[in-house]
């Protein structure tokens, strides 16, 4: 990693990887209802959620999505880069009490347009929960030294 400050465009290249893993536990799920306002039982309610086909409460869709941001926002591209798009396809729930792991890969980079794809994935247990595509606009270069 970079320190802190992320990567410029010039020093990113296809097939760099960054992830996180993250503990979706009922104190997340209530938190990211609470900043969303997405109270829908289905993410809320046991009893309701044991009703439905996924036959027992799963996270929010959007909150399995925002590990992407924190791989992006703080690891690769890093501090500085900005989401320019991020199209998503869930392929299976992820319930309380699971741990995701988001990774990002570099999959093009655009030096005079600033931008890079990402090839992103949330998984639980090895399995694929989320995948995206995700584009970010970096900066030309890194912050100058205090």
């Amino acid at each position: 990693m970079t320190g802190g400050e992320g990567y410029a465009i010039n020093e990113l290249e296809v097939g760099q990887t960054a992830e996180i893993s993250r503990l979706v536990d009922e104190d997340t799920v209530r938190r990211f209802a609470e900043v969303s306002g997405d109270f829908n039982p289905l993410h809320m309610d046991e009893a309701y959620a044991a009703r439905t086909p996924f036959r027992g409460r799963i996270a929010h869709g959007a909150l399995v999505a925002s590990f992407i941001s924190c791989v992006l926002g703080n690891h690769l591209p890093g501090p500085g880069a900005v989401f320019a798009g991020m199209t998503m396809r869930f392929q299976r729930p992820v319930r309380i009490g699971d741990t995701v792991v988001a990774r990002a890969t570099v999959t093009e980079v655009d030096i005079k347009a600033r931008k890079v794809k990402l090839a992103c994935v949330c998984e639980v247990e090895g399995q694929a929960c989320m995948e995206a595509d995700a584009e970010v606009v970096v900066r030309k270069r890194r912050p100058a030294a205090a």
